[in-house]
């Protein structure tokens, strides 16, 4: 059994919250969890760079003078990559650098990120959270009640505008609903905020299949 530490909006540790070491697996799986952080930059890829090669370019694919006699070094055509403004020897092209995840190993991977934060005691759960206006102040100062200055996320049970708007303007802040955290957003960030909703949300072993 697995016991995280609740505080509420002050700061202040109110109460532990229970949780079951199969709701997020027995171990830490390392080696899954760096195949999606892996996967998570390799989908972040663009991979648009192109450039011409010289079957490319416009240009006529003739000789620019015979190979002999000329006293001039030997030439092919306009188009070769060794002159202004013909191809280029290895071009570029399009492709895709995406690498696929069964949705299994995705739920497995943010399992095993979560457990490493309760085991590293980086996760904390806030009871209480919510604003009465997008202010950034005012979250501001429940985080540093909360001791997090440091690279954070904020796993909420569901959208709160008031929350996102606050921080927007707070650096290193990623506000993320419970349903789509991932092994990316969770394991790249210092400290993890979750209330009391989502966290009951995310050790639902029921919401894991």
């Amino acid at each position: 059994m697995l016991e995280v530490p609740v505080y509420n909006t002050q700061g202040k540790k109110i109460d532990t919250f229970k949780v079951e070491e199969s709701a997020f697996g027995k171990y830490v799986n390392v080696a899954l969890l760096k195949q999606a952080i892996v996967a998570y930059n390799a989908n972040s890829r663009q991979g648009t760079a192109a450039t011409k090669s010289r079957g490319m370019v416009a240009g006529s694919t003739r000789k620019l003078f015979r190979q002999k006699g000329t006293g001039n070094a030997r030439r092919g055509p306009v188009r070769t990559n060794i002159m202004r403004g013909g191809g280029v020897a290895f071009a570029k092209v399009y492709r895709d650098f995406g690498k696929a995840m069964p949705k299994k190993m995705r739920r497995a991977a943010l399992d095993s990120a979560i457990l490493a934060k309760i085991l590293g005691e980086d996760l904390l759960v806030v009871d209480g959270l919510k604003l009465q206006g997008p202010k950034t102040s005012d979250l501001t100062k429940i985080l540093k009640n909360l001791n997090v200055n440091r690279s954070c996320i904020l796993a909420l049970e569901q959208r709160d505008r008031n929350i996102y708007l606050s921080s927007r303007n707070i650096q290193d802040l990623t506000v993320r609903i419970a349903a789509e955290l991932n092994a990316f957003d969770v394991a790249t960030r210092r400290k993890m905020l979750v209330t009391t909703e989502a966290m009951k949300f995310l050790a639902t072993v029921e919401t894991k299949t």
